[in-house]
């Protein structure tokens, strides 16, 4: 049975990650980029990079094909565009690199980081209602915030339950 961490270090050896400050540099040096963001909806409308497009990770796969309620044209049309897939911390974007890849985009990257470097990096950030997010907010929001029922029981073990055919 893998972890979380260990499926996004596999699919890390095949996705090409770029720091926050290469992608303002891309964002000048290429005004049709896509800056994807796969957080869920509450996460995108309280804070986004400007001009960003939010497509939730669990719906992305069928998001990025014609014929399903999940259907984003703009995805589906920037199969030969450069994208680079956000998200909080660098992890679900590495995945959902890896996902695209798979379904014949050719210019994927996932921001390393994620939102919480490109805010370290003092880049803007914006509500839903389009108003800039002050820094100090931002710092409060990414703090993680485990509630006592996530946290691995001292007990727990991490092989798979008898009888799961795992």
């Amino acid at each position: 049975m893998k972890r979380f961490m260990e499926l996004v270090r596999e699919c890390l050896t095949g996705i090409r990650e770029i720091m926050p400050w290469d992608l303002v540099e891309r964002m000048k040096a290429n005004p049709d980029l896509l800056v994807l963001d796969v957080r869920e909806p509450y996460e995108f409308d309280a804070m986004r990079i400007p001009g960003s497009l939010n497509v939730p990770r669990g719906i992305l796969e069928s998001a990025c094909e014609w014929d399903y309620e999940e259907t984003v044209p703009e995805l589906v049309r920037a199969r030969n565009r450069e994208i680079v897939i956000v998200c909080r911390s660098g992890n679900r974007s590495i995945l959902a690199a890896h996902a695209m890849q798979v379904l014949g985009y050719r210019n994927v990257a996932s921001l390393q980081t994620g939102l919480r470097g490109w805010k370290d990096y003092e880049q803007p950030l914006q509500t839903a209602g389009g108003a800039e997010v002050d820094l100090d907010d931002a710092d409060e929001y990414f703090t993680p915030r485990l509630r006592p029922d996530q946290l691995r029981p001292k007990d727990w073990e991490t092989a798979a339950p008898s009888g799961s055919g795992a």
